[in-house]
């Protein structure tokens, strides 16, 4: 049967349903339902099959979207699965977490007034529910290479790496610190945003492609690195950034300041019902609650504190919400769990004496662009305020922190921290060590989970031309 032209008229955007406010901030579970097939086909038909997909174009890994969505619509599920992971290792974890309101949405021609194609929901039906019927990525003609790879972290960029390897016929074994694989995935973004089965479930489909995880490992520490380089026929870094960016203003060490990353961290470990010596649980149940940061790092950490129990969350950024570099749906989903943001407030100092009592802010308003190409924050004279604060949370970002061994292995950083590696030439991602590869934050810096799954893909493709696949 014939696409209707106008079905994407006839038949308006509607994502799944999403539970209350009222209701979902008394637990960390995800927020969204699903698709049924039905729906998901509706969906799908929205799709206006562009001739130039900005949408495949916008998205990090290009993603076949068109097709795909054609594939959906004709109830070929597991085709659609194929498809999608042609591109992208893990869809089921980006469909979940990735902005598709910067990318692939809002590069739909749809997205201006009619309502974007739900191309997320769907990307995260097709896996979900191909998986529930018995779907798993075609290895048949997989021949084995007798190649090993050492793959150093198992967040996005290390398990888009072992997945195109083990496509190649080349094995790897995927070796991290924290005691389940994922990374920042598992423990880092809340489970409200990405449950942690869905990880495991990750896990699962690579161990029966052929990858092996061991974990609670520190390379360097628990294992030298040169054990890796004399083991295996190649070696792939995917370590992440996790140096939080400082504000430089006074009272950051105050006591009941804390840093984003750990108090996420310690926050997941006691969901996964165990604590952790070196991220121990912050609670912030009873307190009015300050969070430094626009990112989506910032959106999880007030998303959060709603759910311990705070008294009060502020969330204040130096820019306007035009500007605010987190996902449009993270903000508005904070809103709509009683997140007060205050926009164009630039923190000056945190202040208290035992504790914090307050941070001491200066209204902004945007000035020329900077360097990045944003408009810069310029204090206005006269307008400092104290917002009164138990806690304050820094969310402004991380930073690559190189460990020293690096040195030792010749494997070169930029002045910035960042791992220097071949953009162009025969084998992409390879650093300045050719045995050693890197993809990742460690790499672009701290960015979406989506480009590390490009970067990691990318450095395994590069690791099959050097290894002669």
């Amino acid at each position: 049967m014939a696409k209707h032209p106008l079905q994407f008229l006839e038949i308006p955007r509607r994502d799944p349903d999403k539970e209350a406010a009222e209701e979902r901030v008394l637990h960390f579970g995800e927020i969204y339902g699903q698709y049924d097939s039905a729906s998901a086909a509706a969906q799908a038909g929205r799709c206006l099959s562009c001739g130039n997909p900005y949408c495949e174009w916008k998205c990090p890994v290009h993603n076949y979207i068109p097709n795909w969505l054609d594939l959906v619509e004709q109830g070929k599920l597991f085709e659609a699965a194929e498809l999608s992971h042609q591109t992208n290792s893990l869809p089921e974890i980006c469909g979940r977490i990735c902005p598709q309101d910067r990318l692939c949405e809002g590069a739909c021609t749809l997205n201006d007034g009619i309502g974007a194609v739900s191309i997320g929901n769907i990307e995260k039906y097709i896996t979900d529910e191909a998986l529930k019927l018995g779907w798993r990525p075609e290895m048949s003609h997989v021949v084995d290479t007798g190649k090993r790879v050492a793959i150093v972290g198992a967040g996005p960029a290390g398990l888009a790496a072992a997945d195109v390897l083990a496509r190649q016929g080349i094995r790897s074994v995927v070796y991290d610190a924290y005691p389940e694989a994922g990374g920042l995935l598992t423990y880092g973004i809340p489970p409200f945003k990405l449950e942690k089965q869905v990880v495991r479930q990750r896990r699962e489909i690579l161990e029966g492609m052929g990858v092996q995880f061991i974990l609670n490992t520190r390379i360097g520490h628990d294992k030298p690195f040169a054990e890796l380089l004399a083991d295996y026929d190649a070696v792939f870094l995917g370590m992440g950034t996790y140096n939080f960016v400082r504000g430089g203003f006074p009272g950051e060490n105050m006591q009941g300041v804390h840093e984003a990353l750990p108090y996420l961290i310690g926050n997941v470990y006691r969901e996964l019902g165990h604590d952790d010596e070196l991220n121990p649980y912050i609670d912030l149940a009873g307190k009015r609650v300050v969070v430094l940061g626009g990112g989506d790092t910032g959106m999880d950490c007030v998303r959060t504190a709603v759910r311990q129990g705070a008294t009060s969350v502020q969330c204040a950024y130096r820019r306007d919400k035009q500007n605010m570099p987190g996902s449009r749906r993270e903000v508005a989903n904070s809103m709509e769990e009683g997140v007060e943001f205050l926009f164009n407030r630039q923190p000056l100092e945190i202040v208290g004496q035992d504790g914090v009592t307050g941070v001491k802010v200066i209204a902004t308003e945007l000035g020329e662009p900077g360097a990045d190409g944003r408009r810069r924050p310029v204090p206005v004279a006269g307008t400092e305020e104290i917002l009164p604060a138990d806690a304050v949370v820094i969310a402004f970002g991380f930073q690559p922190d190189p460990p020293a061994w690096f040195d030792e292995f010749n494997v070169k950083t930029l002045p910035s921290g960042r791992v220097r590696v071949a953009s162009l030439g025969e084998y992409p991602f390879q650093t300045t060590n050719p045995k050693v590869f890197a993809g990742g934050d460690m790499v672009r810096g701290s960015d979406l989970v989506v480009t590390a799954v490009f970067e990691g893909r990318e450095a395994a493709k590069g690791i099959a031309g050097f290894l002669g696949v």
